[in-house]
């Protein structure tokens, strides 16, 4: 698996995660989105680009609704996306990193079931541990 944190969420948060998914035997890379592009490149553009290097998951607070070209990319693109509810925001990084480390293995379990795209949202309450599927 390749994790592929979006621009809106930290950097170091991305990077974070780098580092605990290192104990894990099939988690490739962990990367945040200025890892790779520029910090400006427009959604459809990283989401056409990233589907072209292998299967990723990404990581995101974006809704993924801005626009019409965005959401047919992803459909397109055979990635899964993990979009973190609104509520994610509302919260300062150490609890939202905190937070994240506690749903990360019901995220890394996701992935280990699905083949191809699918879109899930992550809400902020952790009680019970699933994930929403979604239609993007």
């Amino acid at each position: 698996m390749k994790f592929f944190f979006d621009n809106n969420l930290s950097p170091h948060l991305a990077h974070a995660m780098r580092e605990l998914c290192k104990a894990e035997t099939d988690v490739e890379d962990v990367v945040h989105l200025r890892d790779r592009f520029r910090p400006n490149i427009k959604d459809h553009d990283w989401i056409t680009e990233l589907s072209r290097s292998g299967p990723w998951v990404v990581v995101s607070q974006d809704g993924f609704m801005k626009n019409d070209l965005e959401r047919e990319a992803l459909r397109r693109s055979g990635l899964v996306v993990f979009v973190l509810h609104r509520q994610w925001a509302q919260h300062a990084h150490w609890v939202v990193a905190h937070n994240l480390i506690k749903w990360w293995p019901t995220i890394m379990d996701q992935c280990r079931l699905i083949r191809g795209g699918a879109s899930y949202r992550v809400v902020w309450r952790y009680s019970g541990g699933r994930v929403e599927q979604i239609r993007i």
